[in-house]
């Protein structure tokens, strides 16, 4: 899906004249002011955020600088790094992998990466987490991938080769029995990613680029560091802390964890996948192609609850949360200074995507993700 330049006042009244029973232009201009507002007392030097019905973006609004120095504004082709809303995609190429009889979910991990047979477990055998475990953050391995704080200014930002997870094997234990418990965990994601690896015999970022980003049509969305002829697109990042503002740059390398959370993609991009997750694409489509809609739809079935307020639950990758009965599906990113959530909402076939790229973004993200769900979505079925 590609955004055209037209003017968002001209968006704004087509979404109004296609919504005969809910005035979306009115809304939406409520949603932007909280927009603009939330970022001015966040101090987020650049953020986007756009809502979409089926394939159709609806609103799109843009706050501040992409480039703050370079004197950049954020606009439609601006590309944001998308963190752990990366998780998503993995979990789709591993359900991928299913339905073409490579793999089954209740397989151990270890029949794939004999290197975790070096693990310790108080909690019963190792060769018990399975696929599924790792799916649904419910395996007992740890969050973070490095199991220190990464506050020396030696260390990497995350491990750049295989062979460096597999040294710290040795020094790490399950934290509980798999399948007891939610417990969000990087390195559950990355053992997937080499999963994906095993089986495919591509990087994981090629089979990502073949089999999930190209056919559905997300062209400019790529893993780590950015093409030369996308360079101008690119987003820096702001880190705000006691010692004030700094500028971090456009690009990193999440290296071996990119499974995890390595994905960079403009805001129109995402909006394809959204109308992916939406069904809202024709059924002899490539992007039709790239997962069954029961697949898809059996990894937002709830597997355990999550620690947070409100009922929210895990499925497999994907967050699930309830709002006046309706579900949401749902997933929000967080690394170096980026910070990004989307959803989709079945039920009224509409969906929302939000990026910024500053470290105090989180509040902010938050209060756009409920706004957007409560104001928008929800009033469309209320109305």
């Amino acid at each position: 899906m590609r955004l055209t330049s037209l003017p968002v006042v001209l968006l704004l009244t087509l979404g109004a004249a296609r919504s005969q029973e809910f005035d979306f232009a009115t809304a939406w201009r409520e949603v932007a002011a909280e927009f603009h507002s939330a970022c001015d007392q966040g101090k987020v030097v650049g953020g986007s955020l756009m809502f979409v019905r089926g394939a159709e973006v609806l609103g799109f609004e843009t706050h501040g600088a992409a480039d703050k120095a370079g004197r950049r504004p954020v606009d439609v082709d601006t590309i944001y790094h998308w963190a752990s809303c990366t998780k998503t995609l993995t979990g789709i190429a591993v359900m991928q992998l299913r339905d073409r009889g490579r793999l089954r979910l209740e397989q151990p991990i270890v029949e794939f990466v004999p290197e975790l047979r070096q693990v310790h477990s108080e909690h019963g055998p190792v060769g018990a987490v399975t696929l599924q475990h790792l799916l649904s953050h419910s395996s007992g391995f740890r969050a973070g991938t490095w199991p220190w704080g990464g506050d020396k200014p030696w260390h990497p930002h995350e491990p750049t080769r295989w062979d460096q997870l597999v040294a710290m094997m040795p020094y790490t234990e399950l934290e509980f029995a798999p399948g007891s418990k939610f417990s969000y965990s990087n390195p559950g994601i990355v053992f997937l990613g080499r999963v994906i690896e095993q089986l495919s015999g591509d990087d994981y970022e090629v089979y990502m680029d073949k089999n999930v980003l190209r056919p559905l049509g997300m062209t400019r969305s790529y893993y780590d560091l950015t093409p030369y002829h996308l360079q101008r697109h690119r987003s820096h990042s702001y880190l705000i802390d006691g010692t004030g503002e700094r500028d971090l740059g456009p690009d990193f390398d999440t290296g071996i964890t990119v499974s995890n959370g390595g994905l960079n993609a403009p805001l129109p991009d995402m909006a394809s996948y959204l109308a992916f997750l939406l069904g809202a694409v024709p059924e002899d489509s490539d992007a039709a192609a790239v997962l069954p809609r029961e697949s898809l739809t059996a990894m937002w079935q709830p597997v355990l609850p999550t620690s947070s307020k409100g009922g929210e639950q895990i499925g497999l990758t994907f967050f699930l949360q309830e709002r006046n009965g309706s579900r949401f599906v749902t997933h929000t990113g967080g690394q170096r200074s980026f910070v990004t959530f989307f959803y989709v909402h079945p039920e009224s076939g509409t969906g929302a995507l939000g990026a910024f790229n500053t470290s105090t973004a989180g509040p902010v993200m938050a209060k756009m993700r409920s706004a957007c769900m409560e104001k928008l979505s929800l009033a469309m079925l209320r109305k």
